[in-house]
């Protein structure tokens, strides 16, 4: 392990979570929230004033292999989530410590599931703050950090693929920070115009951009006790369809300002998204409409299309409680949950460029045992995939369970129904906030104990992480030199 460059990046990661928190802080002195000001301004300069400090001294080695590319980014992001809960333990926001960290991995994994039982009374400033953690977590700090501090591509491409979301992980362009910078224009793009979007249909400046950040980063925390529900339908179909276009590989909008319409609208795993996304809306507008929940069929189609993007994009926004829907509506949404969006969104959950790996490598494998001489090969967007990457999608998917199953047990203990310790689960390690009965659309997780509370942020940062992160950085190995 390379303790020199691991220390050097953890800091230079502390200058930029400083530079960050001065934006809540301008909030602040707009708002004239003068203690909240006091607050941001003393965090920030104190992750400044270390960040630099420690950085100060550059290591002789900076070679980062795969081993430092996991620690290092298992360990950022644990970090940061600790830095970025102090605000809201300060403020008195969030009394508790560990709610308040709770709050704060919540908001940089973009799950968006809370501890607070209201947001209505929260000061600006921090509001700004909880949704801010969801665009910044979006894409990944540390593709930010390779986008504005200098790296050499040898040792960056391991950070960002540790970081970022997918079975594959590669460079749109050449040099690694160019493809950071250019995913990161798309999104601070994609924010800007949805942004533009609320303030014409009515919505003010704060409340705009704000939303747009818990939709742009597919995080789902809303600025009102009321959520997306007490906003126009206009702004709902608004938010619907940012929803659904960020939880889309991001190579995709690349192809397109690159004028290569082709590649774009070749990528399978594209294709399937967005057509499970209109056959489930579909369904479930049609049962909802039958179970007589939404008497007018184009608006239970609506209803259906938002949630069904919410919950498959892994943002959490609702505008009913789907928890009373009937049972096919809520178990389709638990399964498209599972799933989740696509790969190098920032979207969570298992993703869909896997789901079609697994499924094409399983056909294959039943066709090789009636046709035991055949040659089979797994087919994605048009290539044949290498034998590294199938193998890499089983072994993820087994992590997956067997991760799922050990945190559902562990948080039987708290003696909750079976929807509630099922889909908190489900809800945290696919980052997509809310779950079925106590931790429905209009439920919190303030109940659960401490024990269950660490196991669930364990998740969300092991399921924002893809899993290798964290528990590379919990084997003993890792940790030699």
């Amino acid at each position: 392990m390379n303790y020199s460059m691991v220390r050097f990046v953890l800091f230079r990661l502390l200058t930029v979570l400083g530079g960050l928190l001065i934006l809540p802080l301008l909030v602040a002195i707009i708002y004239r929230e003068y203690t909240a000001a006091q607050i941001f301004f003393l965090v920030a300069i104190s992750c400044l004033v270390l960040g630099v400090v420690g950085a100060h001294k550059k290591p002789l080695n900076k070679v980062i292999y795969a081993r430092e590319g996991f620690f290092i980014t298992a360990a950022a992001w644990i970090i940061m989530s600790i830095v970025g809960a102090v605000p809201f333990f300060l403020t008195g926001t969030i009394p508790d410590f560990v709610d308040a960290v709770f709050e704060t991995v919540s908001g940089f994994t973009t799950t968006g599931g809370s501890i607070l039982t209201s947001v209505d009374s929260m000061a600006k400033s921090v509001q700004f703050w909880r949704t801010f953690t969801h665009w910044v977590g979006g894409m990944g700090v540390l593709v930010f950090l390779i986008a504005v501090v200098p790296m050499a591509d040898g040792y960056s491409m391991h950070l960002m693929r540790a970081e970022s979301p997918g079975p594959v992980v590669g460079k749109i362009v050449p040099k690694v920070k160019d493809t950071a910078k250019i995913l990161y224009l798309i999104y601070f793009a994609i924010t800007v115009v949805e942004t533009v979007c609320l303030m014409i249909s009515g919505l003010g400046l704060y409340e705009a951009v704000t939303i747009s950040f818990s939709t742009a980063g597919t995080g789902g925390f809303a600025i009102t006790d009321s959520g997306i529900g007490g906003y126009s339908t206009l702004t709902q179909g608004i938010i619907t369809v940012f929803m659904a276009l960020c939880g889309v590989n991001f190579t995709v909008y690349y192809f397109l300002i690159q004028r290569k319409p082709k590649e774009a609208f070749a990528i399978d795993e594209v294709k399937f998204y967005f057509g499970v996304m209109l056959l489930s809306a579909f369904l479930i507008g049609l049962n909802v409409y039958m179970a007589g929940i939404v008497n007018n069929p184009g608006m239970s189609f609506h209803h259906a299309l938002f949630t069904v993007a919410s919950v498959m994009t892994t943002t959490g926004f609702g505008t009913l409680d789907f928890d009373k829907w009937p049972m096919f509506s809520k178990t389709l949404l638990m399964g498209l949950a599972l799933v989740g969006a696509c790969a190098g969104s920032t979207g969570g959950g298992f993703k869909f460029s896997r789901a079609l790996i697994a499924v094409r490598n399983a056909r294959n494998e039943l066709n090789f045992l009636v046709h035991p001489k055949a040659v089979k090969r797994v087919f994605m967007d048009g290539h044949t995939l290498d034998g590294t990457t199938v193998k890499s999608v089983s072994a993820y998917l087994g992590l997956y369970v067997i991760t799922m199953v050990a945190s559902i047990l562990v948080v039987s203990l708290d003696n909750f129904d079976y929807a509630t310790t099922v889909t908190s689960v489900i809800a945290t390690l696919n980052n997509i906030g809310p779950g079925l009965s106590m931790v429905g659309p209009t439920g919190n997780y303030s109940q659960f104990s401490y024990l269950s509370k660490f196991v669930l942020m364990f998740d969300m940062l092991a399921g924002r992480l893809e899993l290798l992160p964290m528990f590379i950085m919990l084997k003993p190995g890792t940790w030699k030199k």
